[in-house]
């Protein structure tokens, strides 16, 4: 896809965050939105997958380690045809497919359930180790959030990672400096996060603007050339970007829109998908 088709599937996406949260009255929103560009970067073009066949074995795969942000992962499934995206506005609802959390047991799409911080990234790095072990092509993608660095297992997970060299690793870093308390730095303060993960022996992209298609078709680029160690990409973002009145604002990590703030959020997105319709 060009950069514009990617800019204007992210819109569709951002859409399909803010009216899944708004049904189900519950969710998180913001660290949804920071990552909206992101989910679709590797749905619409980075990954080797294929929604009608969403097992099939040499899939690369995704861990959306940073569970609680279902909502931006589940709009960037239905809008690559993993379901229908009416399907959004089940979510949290009692017997959907669409859970708070991401349930591989239930929903297409899903390699692997998780929501327990700092959890997500152990399984992805086993699935990295496994498909050295038996030779198998496929690449494993891993989302975390920054405030999810505070905990100790992800550490754990990137020591092993890069003492086996998991080339087909890559570990992304959704920094938005917001955690549900505040600041991440005035919480537990992970910086400098690049210099940590270098130390485990991953080669380390700092990208400037991880809300810009270009700049993460370059990071991916140089993660997918990257040979003999992990990559993590650390990219910086807007907590709820897209969405004005939530940008920047940690009151929306986890808090639905009421009637008036969804119809105020999408015309916003509408605006920004017709702006884009001019270039």
């Amino acid at each position: 896809m060009t950069t514009l088709e990617l800019q204007k599937m992210a819109v569709e996406v951002r859409k399909g965050i803010l009216t899944a949260v708004h049904a189900a009255k519950s969710g998180h929103p913001g660290g949804s939105l920071s990552a909206a560009d992101v989910f679709t970067y590797l749905y619409f073009e980075e990954m080797n997958i294929d929604p009608a066949h969403p097992d099939k074995p040499d899939r690369d795969r995704f861990v959306l380690s940073k569970g609680h942000t279902a909502p931006g992962y589940y709009s960037a499934l239905a809008h690559r045809g993993y379901f229908p995206v009416e399907e959004l506005s089940t979510l949290r609802h009692v017997g959907s497919r669409l859970q708070g959390h991401p349930c591989m047991q239930d929903t297409p799409g899903v390699d692997m359930s998780s929501g327990s911080l700092g959890q997500g990234i152990s399984a992805a790095v086993g699935m990295a180790l496994s498909a050295k072990l038996s030779g198998d092509s496929y690449r494993v993608y891993t989302l975390l959030g920054d405030g999810e660095l505070e905990e100790g297992q992800v550490w754990e997970a990137s020591m092993f990672a890069g003492d086996h060299k998991l080339d087909n690793l890559c570990v992304i870093v959704d920094n938005n400096n917001l955690q549900i308390d505040g600041p991440i730095t005035e919480v537990c303060s992970p910086y400098p996060i690049d210099k940590k993960f270098e130390a485990f022996n991953f080669h380390v992209i700092n990208v400037a603007d991880g809300n810009d298609m270009d700049q993460l078709r370059a990071a991916f680029k140089e993660a997918r050339e990257t040979k003999g160690m992990p990559t993590a990409i650390i990219m910086k973002t807007v907590k709820g970007k897209g969405v004005s009145y939530m940008e920047n604002q940690v009151g929306w990590h986890g808090k639905a829109p009421n009637d008036e703030q969804y119809a105020q959020g999408m015309e916003e997105l509408e605006k920004a998908g017709e702006a884009l319709c001019q270039k």
